[in-house]
């Protein structure tokens, strides 16, 4: 057992397939079959990061199915279930400049170019034709929103992103 010090969630384990120990697993991975990239996994077991290894996985139908190491039957498998598969942040590439990761935008303080703050980013969406930051506003917002949806445009909506400070410049009504 091997600590993990900075977890990134890149997919889930799904529900058993077989009577072997085999599982379905969910990729949260731009392209699915690139969670396999990124190894050693953990999952999280009693509260603790546990390494977990992949003895083989295939694509069958629409779904990726894996078997993992020491798990041979159907029941053990099952106890594995919906369990978030994480790695070290460092396994990740570096990014070229401009590219963020999801997980670095979470928390960023959203703040329009004149200075008005819009509220903290809790999630992202994709939509097809581009990603869109979801900032939950401050308690107390002018305008009265609980939650803005702005559209991760770099350049035309997204002019500024500091992670150091954990601050995204955009150019947004804030009315909107």
């Amino acid at each position: 057992m091997s600590k993990l010090l900075n977890p990134v969630v890149l997919g889930k384990l799904g529900s058993t397939y077989g009577i072997r120990g085999w599982l379905r697993v969910f990729s949260s991975t731009e392209q699915s079959e690139s969670i396999f990239d990124y190894q050693p996994w953990y999952i999280q077991r009693a509260g603790e990061w546990r390494v977990i290894e992949l003895e083989s996985w295939k694509r069958h139908n629409q779904d990726l199915i894996i078997k993992l190491k020491g798990v041979d039957d159907r029941e053990v498998a099952n106890s594995l279930t919906n369990c978030e598969i994480a790695v070290e942040a460092e396994q990740l590439p570096p990014l070229e400049e401009g590219d963020y990761y999801w997980k670095d935008l979470m928390g960023c303080q959203v703040v329009t170019t004149s200075g008005y703050e819009l509220g903290k980013v809790t999630d992202m969406m994709e939509t097809g034709s581009n990603d869109v930051l979801v900032v939950r506003a401050n308690l107390k917002d002018a305008f009265g929103a609980k939650e803005r949806l702005i559209p991760f445009l770099d350049g035309q909506v997204i002019k500024k992103i500091d992670l150091t400070a954990q601050l995204i410049e955009v150019d947004w009504d804030p009315g909107f």
